[in-house]
This record gives C-alpha cells, sequence and structure tokens, in this order.
C-alpha cells in the first residue's frame, strides 16, 4: 500500500478559523449574509473548500444556513443566550467540583497564576481589555482541562463559540470587569481550599451573574 501524503492542516480548516475570527472580531456581524464569491477571490481559492468551512462554522452554530438564501452569521436570541449561559453554568461548575478533588498543588497553583495575571490586566491603567478577555477564558479553558473529561470540554469549547457571538457584551456593562474579577477571587480561593461544595457554588453565581450583565 502507498504512502499518502496528509497536509498538516486541511485548507478548508484554515479557512474556517479564518472566517471565524472574523465573525468574533465583527468583521462579519451576526445577521451579515457571507459572500461566498467574493471572499473565494479574495483569498485566492475555490468555493468547494469555502463551503467545506461553512458547514464547518454552521456545525458550530457560528453560521445558520437559509434555504435558496445562503449563508448568514448567527444571531444570538435572548433566549438563546439563556441556555448557552445555563450550560456553560452546569458544566463548568462541575469541572470546578472535579478539579477540587483531583488537581495536585502544582496545579492548583497555576490557576492562582493565571488569575493573578487576570488581576494585573484589570488594573486600570496597566492592563487592556482585550488582554483581560483573554485571560479569562484561559483561566476557564485551563479549569476544564484540569478537570479531565474531554467531552466536557468540547461541549464547553463550542458553546463559548457561540456565546463570542454576543462578544464580550455583558463585560463592557460598567462595572462587570470588576464584578467578574471578584467572582473569580472567590472561585479561586474555593479551589485552593479544595472545597467543592463553595466551588461549584460560585461557579454557578459567576455565570449568572454574567447572564443577567448580558442579556
Amino acid at each position: 500500500m502507498s504512502a499518502v501524503s496528509l497536509t498538516p492542516r486541511a485548507l478548508y480548516e484554515e479557512v474556517a478559523e479564518l472566517l471565524r475570527q472574523r465573525i468574533f472580531n465583527r468583521e462579519l456581524p451576526p445577521g451579515s449574509w457571507i459572500d461566498e464569491l467574493k471572499i473565494a477571490e479574495e483569498l485566492g481559492i475555490s468555493r468547494t473548500p469555502l463551503r467545506e468551512a461553512i458547514k464547518v462554522l454552521a456545525a458550530e452554530g457560528l453560521v445558520t444556513m437559509k434555504v435558496r438564501r445562503g449563508a448568514y452569521v448567527t444571531e444570538v436570541s435572548e433566549q438563546d443566550l439563556r441556555e448557552v449561559y445555563e450550560l456553560l453554568s452546569l458544566l463548568e461548575a462541575d469541572a470546578a467540583g472535579a478539579v477540587c478533588r483531583a488537581a495536585s498543588d502544582a496545579e492548583m497553583a497555576e490557576l492562582q497564576r493565571l488569575h493573578d495575571e487576570l488581576e494585573q490586566a484589570a488594573h486600570p491603567g496597566t492592563g487592556s481589555r482585550e488582554r483581560f478577555f483573554e485571560l479569562n477564558e484561559a483561566f476557564h479553558l485551563r479549569l476544564l482541562d484540569l478537570a479531565g473529561n474531554r467531552w466536557r470540554k468540547q461541549m464547553v469549547a463550542d458553546l463559548r463559540k457561540v456565546m463570542k457571538l454576543n462578544r464580550h457584551s455583558s463585560l463592557f456593562k460598567s462595572g462587570r470587569i470588576q464584578e467578574s474579577l471578584q467572582e473569580h477571587r472567590a472561585i479561586v480561593e474555593a479551589l485552593r481550599a479544595r472545597d467543592a461544595e463553595a466551588a461549584v457554588q460560585r461557579v454557578k453565581t459567576h455565570f449568572a451573574n454574567g447572564l443577567q450583565a448580558a442579556a
């Protein structure tokens, strides 16, 4: 049997990531039509890998296919947002409980370091909002890594992509960044004390407050 040559990353995956970032950066805002011909010409590719990329984004919930009208960036309703936050709350709270029970002291210290960086990024004059958002997500994703359930991690990753369609709107509200930071402090405190019950409840409170600010 002859060897099969595989590229490190298929073209359609690269195109999907490019479109994903355009959606998150609002270059393709919610509700906008994805002009396949224009994008294919811009990227210098055929429409086949572009259509495969759009299928990937549709499976993630970032793109909605409309019969005889094409692909559109998904618009997130209040109901969608509520359902996403509720699921994230359940999944990440469960992960926090698992981390309390199973993480090593070194792994707990790693979460503390991520939180310390988050504190620095939120500090007026020295931090940056974009850096705060990046570290905030990094903290949540590392918590999931340490919890060790790959199915839960994949579900959360997909849900967070949909949440980004409502990108940062809750954190842009006056005072929400500081409130979020205070909630993170409480979560880290419970994690380091290995108090699973408190960690679960504090993560749920964090998401409930985030939903209230986003709605």
